[in-house]
């Protein structure tokens, strides 16, 4: 609890640490307090680490700007329920999601980090440790989000200082350059990261497990291997016994346990790399609207349009079966890839899979999903969606849900239950096995790959895989059953598909990279929605091209950019005026 005071103190006073320019990039201040009257000692400095940590909160948080259901919706896991054509996806409109805002948003919190990493020696420091680990936190923010741009858009502009002033002159570099950029800050930067430090803080585990994807992105598959060694034989493992806030629950395993909320930052988690810190009990200031998990990811399984079998309404937006499973209303149509296909291995199926993460404890199956009006002749009985008003519909209303991950009541008695306030991973151990099998598997060690692949099986109670199972196919079917939701899908899928055509495997280069990737392929082979179901959601149906590997850059941004070239992603409006990007990062 001291920490959480402490946090969120930090929070409130970092809340008024940043102001900014009217540039094009960056977002219009929040507040009158200037950078130069809260840099004058290291705590204004920490404020402004503080505020860095709650932006790893948009990845989660809000109820249109999700940031994960842009990221699984992108996947063979998903589809964008309001938008399941991907050509309405265009640099000029971007309906419910962050294709194209996250883009500016992005911009805003790398603007936070330019701040403390360009004013890091305003002040004089007595301490010249606590200076460096300050500016080695201000870089990983940095990496983190131009990571995630890179692995979404592509060749962006890198903005590496404070901006004081208009500027209408940036230029687009390219993606490979601001990789090795990203790289040499964090290399500095886990020199001076701490081993350990208070919840939602950086550590150097953290610095570590981002420097591994960047080692990844970048084709150093050595220095990926050691990257994510030095975490794996560092402060963390995985956990295998129960623990935490409902461990004495018999029926519920470790897995349930792992996912709870409030287990996610307690010292038994020894798995926990790196989790966000989002309280209830939080100041105004600093509580955020919640995880809205139950909102995004569950089906509308209590709407007006679920009838029964006499055409009357069989489910209720109230009672406990409401507060439970929550108002769903998802951004995101789960596919059959995730909650069926992955888990048909060894001659199992979902339904008798010894896999504790499809165990029928921690999901809610479609024959979960039942009438819940007394009053209805089908009380009690599994939804039948042949007798909604909309049959089609029953592709967003009636799904199973992960509910080991997504459960979390709401804590006002009077909020809609949309899942409420919790702490949520942003890197866990489980990843960092992963990421080290897959720099194996590139490296061709495929005892090794599957070696690490097998602890996170072991774990879950699934039997485990020799070598000659490892492809990087199985490795993502892995991440999507032990990360579902947890980490950005998309932009996973695309750092490989960049692998690939950079080294020419399986027919990809990058000089056709929008015309023919890996991720298009692997959507059209996994994601039925695209191929087979074809249903019309809400005035569209599903259709996806390869250039839809990259989302679009904001039109407004490109436009407004009067003295310099931000391009456009192939494909869309505007990539005809496209220059050659900068290829060193100054």
């Amino acid at each position: 609890m001291k920490y959480i005071k402490q946090y969120l103190f930090l929070f409130l006073v970092g809340l008024l640490a940043f102001s900014c320019s009217e540039d094009l990039l960056e977002q219009k201040p929040k507040s009158f307090f200037a950078p130069e009257n809260v840099f004058i000692d290291a705590s204004g400095y920490e404020a402004g680490l503080v505020t860095m940590r709650k932006a790893l909160t948009e990845g989660v948080t809000g109820s249109r700007r999700h940031y994960m259901v842009g990221e699984w919706s992108s996947s063979e896991a998903g589809t964008p329920t309001f938008q399941m054509d991907w050509f309405q996806t265009t640099p000029f409109f971007d309906r419910y999601y962050t294709f194209v805002p996250l883009f500016s948003e992005s911009f805003e919190f790398i603007k936070n980090a330019n701040v403390v990493i360009g004013r890091i020696d305003d002040i004089e420091w007595e301490d010249e440790s606590t200076r460096n680990a300050i500016l080695a936190e201000g870089l990983w923010h940095r990496a983190f989000w131009y990571y995630w741009l890179i692995n979404s858009y592509g060749d962006v502009p890198f903005v590496g200082e404070e901006v004081k002033g208009v500027r209408l002159d940036y230029q687009t570099h390219s993606r490979w350059a601001i990789l090795d950029k990203i790289q040499s800050d964090l290399e500095y930067a886990v020199q001076w990261l701490p081993e350990t430090a208070v919840p939602g803080a950086i550590t150097k585990g953290a610095g570590n497990h981002l420097l591994t994807k960047e080692y990844l992105a970048n084709m150093e598959f050595d220095k990926a291997i050691a990257s994510s060694s030095a975490v794996i034989n560092g402060n963390y493992a995985l956990v295998e016994d129960r623990f935490g806030s409902e461990a004495d629950i018999a029926e519920k395993n470790v897995i349930w346990d792992l996912h709870r909320p409030e287990n996610k930052n307690i010292g038994a988690n020894t798995e926990t790399i790196l989790a966000m810190v989002d309280r209830f009990e939080a100041p105004a200031g600093a509580q955020t609207a919640g995880l809205y998990t139950m909102r995004h990811f569950h089906a509308s399984w209590w709407h007006s349009s679920i009838r029964d079998s006499q055409g009357l309404r069989g489910t209720f937006d109230s009672g406990p079966r409401y507060d439970s499973l929550g108002r769903g209303n998802p951004d995101m149509i789960s596919t059959p890839y995730g909650f069926y296909d992955i888990w048909e291995e060894d001659g199992f199926d979902y339904s008798n899979t010894p896999d504790l993460r499809r165990s029928d404890v921690n999901w809610i199956d479609k024959h979960e999903l039942v009438y819940t009006n007394p009053e209805s002749v089908d009380f009690g009985k599994p939804i039948n969606p042949m007798y909604m008003t909309a049959p089609q519909d029953s592709v967003y209303k009636h799904f199973p849900l992960i509910f080991y991950k997504t459960y979390q009541p709401q804590q006002s008695p009077t909020a809609v239950p949309m899942g409420g306030n919790g702490d949520w991973y942003i890197y866990r151990l489980a990843e960092t096995y992963l990421l080290r099998a897959e720099a194996y598997y590139w490296k061709n060690q495929l005892d090794a790959a599957a070696a690490d692949i097998n602890k996170v099986r072991t774990r879950a109670n699934a039997l485990p895989i020799d070598a000659s199972d490892v492809t990087i196919e199985y490795i993502f079917d892995e991440r999507a059953r032990e990360l579902f939701l947890e980490t950005p899908r998309h932009s996973e899928l695309v750092r490989v598909s960049y692998i690939m055509a950079a080294q020419n495997i399986g027919g990809y280069s990058l000089e056709s990279f929008s015309d023919n990737n890996w991720w298009y392929d692997r959507i059209m082979e996994k994601n039925i929605m695209y191929t087979t179901i074809k249903p019309i959601v809400i005035g569209n149906t599903p259709a996806i091209a390869p250039f839809h590997v990259l989302w679009p850059i904001d039109n407004n941004v490109i436009t407004a950019n009067t003295l310099g070239t931000i391009n456009q992603n192939e494909g869309y409006v505007g990539a005809e005026n496209n220059v050659a990007p900068l290829e060193v990062v100054e």
